[in-house]
């Protein structure tokens, strides 16, 4: 019952999708508070607006609560990532075919070539396979 719920979940992209929607949401929270922490207290002395001036850390930013966003971000990222290695491996390397040197241009060519594609040239007895 597992691998089936497992290759669902891997067959349908239901897992990518729903880790691309935890990591999305992630993103939209750093974006915000580096948006409410940095950019709009810089605007707001721009156009001299001392109401919307942050006064709890020094120069006006908010640098506790975009570091916990940050944190929480990393820490997301890192679950996700984990998540994906665990369900999703990596697939295994086919062989490389037999290759051998052609006698006449130096170009690496299929062991079974009886012709070179390089160079065209016929060879003589292709190599043991």
């Amino acid at each position: 019952m597992w691998k089936d719920f497992k290759a669902f979940m891997l067959k349908q992209n239901i897992l990518a999708l729903a880790l691309a929607v935890v990591m999305g949401e992630a993103t939209s929270k750093l974006v915000q508070a580096m948006v409410n922490d940095f950019i709009m207290p810089i605007i707001s002395f721009i156009a001299n607006d001392p109401t919307a001036w942050k006064t709890y850390a020094p120069g006006g930013f908010g640098i506790g609560d975009f570091a916990a966003v940050l944190l929480n971000f990393v820490i997301i990222g890192f679950i996700v990532w984990r998540l994906t290695k665990f369900f999703i491996k990596e697939p295994v390397a086919a062989a490389k075919p037999a290759t051998r040197e052609c006698p006449y241009c130096l170009q690496q060519i299929d062991a079974r070539a009886r012709r070179c594609p390089h160079c065209t040239s016929q060879l003589t007895t292709p190599a043991a396979a």
